[in-house]
């Protein structure tokens, strides 16, 4: 498994927390910024790690800003992406089990390291359910995306 991580200035102080659990943890991950504290637009990251994760370079993506808010809407506009947006562990097991989301956004302002690691792991470690329900529920979301992108 290779994840894609990115963030923004708001973002900046939970990426560290995150790599050091992905090196324990012995997941592969490629980092595609920020790199500090300067104020940058969340756009340029939520674009490269959705994109990442849309072409198959990495399997899933995680991304920090102040509020996760709008990494996710970004993130979401890339064609293939599915991105929660999520503050508690059963909001990121159930956006994989039932959603089959790749991305996940988190805000630094919203959440702590620790409550952070809970729901990364919640996120990297659940599998998609297959349930025929959610398999049907996914496949709608794919052929709205293929419409509206046209």
């Amino acid at each position: 498994m290779k994840i894609a991580i990115g963030c923004d200035h708001g973002g900046i102080n939970l990426k560290p927390v995150l790599i050091d659990y992905l090196e324990k943890k012995g997941v592969e991950y490629v980092d595609f910024g920020c790199y500090d504290k300067t104020s940058t637009d969340y756009n340029e990251y939520a674009l490269k790690v959705a994109n990442a994760v849309a072409n198959g370079e990495c399997d899933k993506g995680i991304l920090f800003c102040g509020t996760g808010i709008g990494m996710s809407i970004v993130a979401n506009k890339v064609k293939g992406i599915r991105c929660g947006h999520c503050h508690d562990v059963f909001s990121a097991k159930m956006t994989r089990l039932h959603n089959d989301a790749n991305v996940m956004a988190l805000g630094e302002r919203v959440v702590g390291p620790g409550l952070m690691l809970e729901i990364v792991d919640a996120f990297i470690f659940t599998d998609f359910s297959g349930d025929e329900r959610h398999a049907r529920r996914v496949q709608k979301i794919k052929d709205l995306e293929e419409k509206s992108f046209k």
